[in-house]
């Protein structure tokens, strides 16, 4: 993944009912945590996390 792609975020990390599409805005290589993305969906939240929790649309 790579900064302006479309992805979808799991809704176990977003803590909602359905999936939430959005752009990368970051992609992080976290030295504890593997790869971070973080996504700014069409309300303007952004949510990240571990890159298990992202797939592309």
């Amino acid at each position: 993944m790579k900064e302006g792609d479309k992805a979808l975020v799991d809704p176990k990390l977003t803590g909602l009912d359905s999936w939430i599409q959005g752009e990368v805005i970051d992609v992080e290589v976290n030295p504890f945590r593997g790869i971070v993305i973080a996504i700014k969906d069409k309300l303007g939240r952004i949510f990240f996390g571990e890159e298990k929790y992202f797939k592309l649309v």
